[in-house]
């Protein structure tokens, strides 16, 4: 689980083939004490386990499933990545929980500046941005952000220059894919809500179902 407060930069420095995956190498920009094989880091928002640690560099197995969902799968030796290492128990929640499980990808569809912040548009597949509401939660390549206005295909965020300057959506161009992670609350609301009753239940577990009608009641909606 991790937050979505970037800890700092990191450059894929090796890309090797692994069966069906990828064994990528990552530079840190940042000493990585404390950490270990095992440990979970998120790399521009994929929640990866580290195979091995040396220093400042890290190795990270990739599946073909990550691949295929996640900018990962079109890196390029020396391309910037975001790092984040996972929350641990007594840390501050500064951004919002985030699972490190891309929903998938979106494109960076505008960029232009309003005072000191930079204000970032971003084309999503309508799949993903039914989970978005205006001032709700986005991870956007691993940083937690704030909507400001969404679409059907798209939505908007703010980036103050902190932001701008230590993660890689600073530098971001239009045209330039990102991995999007949407709040995990929408999703399983709507799983709550959708998921079909099984009429096998027993009354007791049939009397348990969430619907609308039960989250009314109860003062969610």
């Amino acid at each position: 689980m991790f937050t979505g407060i970037i800890e700092g930069l990191g450059t894929l420095k090796v890309i090797q083939p692994a069966g069906q995956g990828k064994r990528l190498t990552v530079e840190a920009d940042f000493i990585l004490d404390q950490t270990k094989v095992g440990d979970s880091i998120s790399v521009s928002g994929a929640c990866l386990t580290a195979v091995e640690v040396a220093g400042k560099r890290f190795k990270i197995d990739v599946s073909p499933e990550t691949l295929s969902k996640t900018t990962l799968g079109k890196a390029k030796i020396g391309e910037r990545v975001n790092l984040e290492r996972a929350l641990r128990l007594g840390d501050r929640l500064d951004g919002h929980l985030v699972s490190g499980h891309i929903d998938g990808m979106g494109t960076v569809k505008h960029k232009k500046h309003a005072g000191n912040a930079i204000i970032v548009t971003v084309a999503a597949p309508e799949a993903l941005a039914r989970y978005m509401i205006e001032k709700g939660s986005v991870a956007v390549d691993g940083i937690s952000l704030t909507i400001n206005d969404c679409g059907r295909d798209s939505f908007e965020v703010s980036i103050i220059p902190h932001t701008a300057g230590l993660t890689t959506i600073g530098f971001k161009n239009t045209g330039d894919f990102v991995n999007i992670e949407t709040d995990m609350i929408g999703k399983y609301v709507e799983r709550f809500l959708t998921q079909k009753h099984d009429d096998t239940k027993t009354d007791k577990t049939a009397g348990s179902v969430i619907d609308k009608a039960f989250l009314a009641k109860t003062g969610f909606l």
